[in-house]
């Protein structure tokens, strides 16, 4: 009988960003199935991930992989699921890894690489092993967790507490200006750590008891100075430094006078369509660098582009 793995991992949408790719069948039903968890692990297909640290080792567009090592124990590792051809995959905890909130070159080079589901699952191997390595203890009483359900969760020994890995929201966004010349241009920012030249969408974290609108608008205001309206959302993308989801959104905007808070941003300018397109194509004479094409912001300015008169 074929296997039957769900949700569909051919599922695509127009613009989907490469960390956002479906991979691979979860296989949540194994996670909390003490039995089938075992079967998986000592299945002759299982295979494991292998990472240098938190950065991803590349075989031919995809993310090396080992057979599972005689003598090693379940417990160390994190199921990520199973294959198309419905073989075990697993990933090795580690405790001595850097913070995933940094980021090596290597994680770079790699994901111009990587296919994109495989980008996809790195991303989510590495904000586990990340939280993992990060939460030995308990939150509630300050006892030591183990890893449970597959590596999916921690479970406290001493209070029976579970806790399970966090997503941090993330919007990203375009404010977009119609100027009187009927001359459409969107806001690109930087901030002090990026690449010389190179500029990006805004962003910011959502704070509690905020609406995804309500942080768009709140934070063009803060870093630039405008005040935004007709806010649509476009995508999502996991970001896997350490472990956020970027909610990438587009908004309208009346005045483009700006006003830069530069304890976040170093600098902030309008860019026209012919501008944004010379970025995108590297161009020697474009006024900036593109974000990377990894990030969800490159497919913002790609969408936005798209949608441009004569485009």
């Amino acid at each position: 009988m074929t296997q039957r793995l769900s949700p569909p991992l051919s599922a695509r949408t127009p613009h989907m960003a490469s960390l956002a790719t479906p991979s691979i069948d979860r296989w949540d039903q194994a996670r909390t199935d003490p039995d089938a968890l075992n079967a998986a692990f000592a299945d002759s297909r299982a295979k494991r991930l292998v990472l240098s640290g938190l950065d991803p080792i590349v075989d031919d567009g995809r993310l090396r992989r080992e057979a599972i090592p005689a003598g090693a124990a379940l417990g160390d590792h994190l199921l990520m699921g199973r294959e198309e051809d419905g073989a075990p995959l697993f990933v090795e905890l580690h405790r001595d890894v850097p913070h995933a909130g940094a980021r090596s070159p290597a994680v770079w080079d790699a994901a111009t690489l990587l296919e994109a589901s495989e980008l996809s699952l790195y991303g989510g191997a590495r904000s586990l092993i990340d939280w993992h390595a990060r939460h030995g203890f308990c939150s509630s009483c300050g006892g030591m967790t183990s890893a449970a359900k597959g590596g999916w969760s921690r479970h406290c020994d001493g209070c029976g507490a579970d806790h399970f890995s966090r997503v941090d929201p993330v919007v990203i966004m375009l404010a977009e200006h119609h100027g009187p010349d009927h001359q459409n241009r969107v806001l690109v920012a930087r901030q002090p750590g990026f690449p010389e030249g190179r500029y990006s969408a805004l962003a910011g974290f959502v704070e509690p008891g905020e609406a995804l609108e309500g942080a768009v608008a709140r934070e063009l205001f803060e870093e630039a100075g405008i005040y935004v309206h007709s806010i649509d959302y476009l995508m999502s993308q996991p970001w896997p430094f350490p472990s956020s989801l970027m909610i990438a959104c587009t908004a309208q905007t009346e005045d483009d006078h700006l006003t830069i808070d530069t304890t976040e941003l170093e600098d902030a300018f309008w860019v026209d369509a012919d501008g944004v397109r010379a970025a995108l194509d590297g161009a020697d004479n474009a006024p900036f660098i593109a974000p990377p094409a990894m990030a969800v912001a490159r497919n913002l300015l790609i969408h936005w582009l798209s949608r441009q008169p004569g485009q």
